[in-house]
């Protein structure tokens, strides 16, 4: 029943994104310049996730969102298990933010095409675009947006509750200024039975008080590191 609800589930989202794709164009020919990127953003995360989530029947459970300043521009760190997460992640926060996507993305039919407008995509294989993506991002701090990256890289099918953190992230944020904002999907892989498919059920999701960084250095990237990784250890049990 969980693969043929995942089968369901699957095709339900390339329907309605396909369906958004005119709403997409249409913000973008009629509202000038950086706003259509965030209105669009914001109708992904907070409109159209939404829906699709109350269709195939999962419901979210947000604890600490109270912590988080839609003002505020933050490093968003968050552990990834699932194809499900990068939807959960938009809705539970309250504002807007732009992923760190791995090129691969791009190759789903029309969901690459939102990626590629919406997201700051990198190819991991590739040294210049990690560099570049780096930049991107400390170019996209500045101008007051979010940046959400995986410290694990890529999905965390280790069976472990995390997988290694990378550095990146957390260098970023210190180099930035940014604070670190720590989220948790605590209980994905029940929903997903273990990547095996999709449950109608609750996800909850923990926001921690966001980590400063005023003041550190790149010394104090590991112990920032461990202190997030230490928080979501704490989540997942």
């Amino acid at each position: 029943m969980a693969k043929i609800w995942a089968i369901y589930a699957a095709a339900l989202f390339l329907i309605l994104m396909t369906l958004s794709l005119p709403i997409v164009g249409i913000n973008m020919a009629i509202t000038p310049g950086k706003r259509a990127l965030r209105n669009n953003i914001y109708y992904l995360h907070h409109i159209f996730t939404p829906i699709f989530l109350t269709l195939v029947g999962v419901r979210l459970k947000v604890e600490g969102r109270e912590h988080l300043d839609p003002k505020q521009s933050y490093v968003i760190v968050g552990n990834h298990s699932s194809s499900l997460d990068f939807i959960v992640n938009g809705h539970a926060f309250p504002g807007v933010f732009r992923f760190l996507a791995k090129q691969e993305l791009l190759k789903i039919p029309v969901f690459g095409f939102i990626v590629r407008k919406m997201c700051l995509v990198v190819d991991r294989s590739s040294a210049m675009s990690r560099a570049r993506s780096v930049v991107a991002i400390k170019q996209q701090l500045a101008e007051g947006w979010s940046i959400f990256i995986y410290p694990e890289g890529s999905r965390n099918d280790t069976g472990q509750p995390l997988a290694p953190f990378f550095d990146g992230a957390f260098r970023i944020a210190i180099q930035t200024g940014a604070p670190v904002a720590v989220q948790t999907i605590v209980n994905i892989r029940r929903i997903t039975a273990n990547g095996a498919g999709l449950r109608p059920g609750t996800v909850r999701i923990v926001w921690e008080e966001p980590i400063s960084t005023a003041g550190l250095s790149t010394k104090d990237i590991e112990p920032l590191k461990e202190k997030a990784e230490n928080l979501m250890r704490q989540r997942l049990g």
